[in-house]
């Protein structure tokens, strides 16, 4: 799974969004599966239909930015993301998806999307995918379930992600709600032997607080697996961004970073991001 008041929808309008807003492959590691390139997947948490944000994760504690999704999503295209990470919160929170009408339209004009929240049965998984959603993201069912892992990475191979969101090191479950006793780096590694090709690795300490990423926690994890690890939470400036991608030249399996606070924020242009990390 991978995230103040109310925002001031003049402020979070029109295109402004996106206007304002030595590479070795170490030994037996899978290298990035996006040609090579490091990837900006700017990201939409949808709650009630609705463009937010959470601060680490609290659903006491989201800001609206915007009213239309799939509008975001286009403005995300046209500066030219090639994937845009979507998650709903409501879903997260419910244990089912609830924005489904959203996800088709952001679907339809993102070029590529990845979706969590929600995706706890094997019927979930398959209706996202069957509405234009190219990789699912199983957070929660992950750690409850390992036969229902093992299946749906069976039935859909790459299709599928796993999402292990940590706190001070710990899986938390459940739209971040419940912390179990599982370190993040068992279930990676958990995840990778059922046949798992990418995790979301999310610090929710650091993720819509705008401080900068968790670079011990993401490196500790990036020694323990050799899938794709793509990082999030934290993202505050272009500079956390290009450091990340450096650090992708030592870890050639760092396929790329979430971020979503940051260009809502406006610290993050998406074009200026992209263009950094080419």
């Amino acid at each position: 799974m991978l995230s103040g008041g109310w925002c001031r929808a003049a402020e979070c309008g029109g295109t402004g969004l996106v206007a304002g807003l030595h590479n070795r492959l170490a030994p037996g590691r899978l290298g990035r599966a996006n040609g090579g390139v490091f990837t900006l997947y700017p990201a939409i948490d949808l709650k009630g239909g609705r463009c937010v944000r959470l601060t680490q994760g609290r659903a006491d504690a989201a800001t609206i930015y915007r009213d239309n999704p799939a509008e975001v999503a286009g403005e995300f295209a046209a500066a030219g993301a090639a994937w845009i990470h979507v998650v709903d919160l409501d879903g997260a929170f419910t244990g089912a998806p609830q924005n489904a009408a959203a996800v088709a339209a952001i679907a339809k004009v993102a070029p590529r999307m990845q979706l969590g929240g929600g995706m706890r049965t094997r019927e979930a998984v398959a209706a996202a995918l069957g509405a234009g959603v190219s990789r699912v993201v199983i957070g929660t069912k992950a750690w409850e379930d390992e036969a229902f892992l093992r299946e749906v990475v069976k039935t859909h191979g790459d299709k599928i992600a796993v999402g292990i969101d940590a706190r001070d090191g710990f899986v938390t479950i459940k739209g971040w709600v419940e912390k179990t006793a599982t370190r993040a780096v068992e279930l990676a590694k958990k995840a990778e032997s059922l046949g798992v090709r990418t995790i979301i690795y999310t610090d929710i300490a650091t993720d819509g607080m705008l401080v900068g990423p968790n670079f011990a926690a993401l490196t500790e994890l990036l020694g323990a697996v050799r899938c794709q690890v793509i990082a999030s939470g934290g993202v505050s400036k272009l500079e956390d961004i290009t450091k990340l991608a450096a650090l992708a030249k030592q870890y050639a399996h760092l396929d790329g970073v979430i971020v979503g606070k940051a260009i809502y924020e406006g610290r993050v242009n998406v074009a200026e991001a992209l263009k950094a990390v080419r």
